[in-house]
């Protein structure tokens, strides 16, 4: 589904790639569409990485998310395919992808879906 926006996400060269660090990246403005309903979903994802030789590029992820605005995808399946993307051209040592959707009559979910390099 989302690899037609995978051309979207940029990276530079991690200028430590010997070290381990976290990267958090907090993104309060996703939004997507539900199938069913038609209606906008609305949620909060938060990225944290170890990066291997690359770094994700804001602006391009910025872009990247927001190509998802008229999609109509189920919470589960852009959560996964974002963090499938990111993997694709990042190639982090670690992800972990938490989605927080606000409530839709009454009901909130959160999705988590982590990535770990083989050793």
């Amino acid at each position: 589904m989302s690899d037609k926006f995978r051309d979207k996400l940029e990276s530079f060269e991690n200028q430590f790639p010997n070290r381990d660090y976290e990267i958090e990246i907090v993104c309060p403005e996703f939004t997507s569409v539900c199938p069913k309903t038609g209606q906008p979903d609305f949620g909060t994802l938060t990225f944290q990485y170890i990066p291997g030789k690359l770094c994700v590029e804001l602006k391009s992820l910025k872009m990247y998310l927001q190509a998802f605005r008229n999609e109509g995808i189920f919470y589960e399946n852009v959560t996964n395919s974002i963090l499938n993307d990111f993997v694709a051209v990042i190639d982090p040592k670690w992800v972990l992808l938490t989605a927080r959707f606000t409530p839709r009559g009454g009901i909130s979910s959160i999705i988590r879906v982590e990535h770990k390099a083989a050793d």
